[in-house]
């Protein structure tokens, strides 16, 4: 096993994602109350506990969006059971990356509801908030940081909801030691605990921005084409990984490789020009002559 004693640590930079794009860490970096305050701390942030006794985990319904004229999301609705791996495609401009971010609460409906388990309403949080509930989302581009090894960039992730300065010098309980430990297992990153996340190849930077949203212990994960530039070797792997992850998290994976949906796929959505156009298994949405003609035939 892994030593994960605590250490000191050069403050976090270097992150192989943008400035300018909002993530995952920023917001919860930006919008957590402070340490000291008496409401500080992701879990005097979190929501009312998420009821998912009907076992539906994410409910949209007739949800409009529209930007200078252009109409993104036409109406979508559709809803993913709790432990499912939902697979969502499209042409480019079929309005996926504005779903995921209506539900993460980054984009605000014209119209619609978004219901998170039966009693959530997704509309009424903040970015925060979301993250908070219970909900995780993945971009394309990893976005770690670079200049902090594996188990720093957990230790972060795990306690994110603190302030950053008060986070990297706290000391780890043993269950949140064990809790890394099990993360790394699942990510298959044992063997590199102790590298700069910076050394990693795209592919296990990926994983370990997996294993990032994993420490948050999210109900739902959102992953927008989590294998683009990887290797056929990390493509296998990261299905396996994903595969292991369903049930044990509801999973709404975007993706364009089609092999990789075939390993994965359960059910598949297809959105165009905003709705939903087709749904079912990935053999019954390649035979509709829709999907073909607006999507898969190019």
């Amino acid at each position: 096993m892994a030593d994960i004693a605590p250490r000191g640590r050069a403050s976090p930079g270097g992150s192989s994602q943008a400035a300018s794009d909002l993530d995952w860490r920023e917001v919860v970096f930006r919008q957590a109350p402070e340490a000291g305050e008496a409401t500080g701390g992701l879990a005097r942030m979190r929501p009312p506990g998420v009821d998912f006794s009907h076992g539906v985990a994410l409910y949209l319904e007739d949800i409009s969006v529209s930007f200078d004229g252009f109409r993104a999301l036409n109406r979508l609705s559709l809803s993913i059971d709790v432990g499912e791996l939902r697979c969502i495609i499209g042409p480019n401009g079929a309005g996926k990356t504005t779903m995921m971010d209506v539900i993460t609460g980054k984009t605000r409906p014209d119209a619609g509801q978004a219901w998170f388990g039966q009693t959530m309403d997704l509309l009424r949080l903040r970015e925060a908030e979301v993250v908070a509930a219970g909900i995780g989302r993945k971009f394309q581009k990893p976005t770690v940081f670079e200049n902090l090894s594996v188990l720093d960039n957990l230790e972060l992730a795990m306690k994110s909801a603190k302030r950053v300065r008060d986070a990297l010098w706290a000391r780890l309980s043993a269950q949140q030691r064990l809790r890394m430990q099990e993360v790394l297992e699942t990510i298959g990153l044992q063997e590199h605990a102790r590298r700069l996340a910076g050394e990693l190849s795209h592919g296990q930077k990926q994983w370990l921005e997996i294993g990032m949203l994993l420490m948050l212990e999210p109900r739902l994960l959102l992953l927008d084409e989590p294998v683009a530039g990887m290797t056929d070797a990390e493509t296998e792997r990261t299905a396996e990984l994903l595969l292991s992850l369903a049930g044990r998290h509801t999973l709404m994976v975007v993706e364009h490789d089609m092999e990789f949906v075939r390993a994965i796929a359960r059910r598949v959505t297809v959105l165009h020009e905003g709705s939903v156009l087709a749904e079912g298994s990935l053999e019954d949405v390649q035979a509709d002559e829709r999907v073909v003609e607006v999507y898969l035939g190019r």
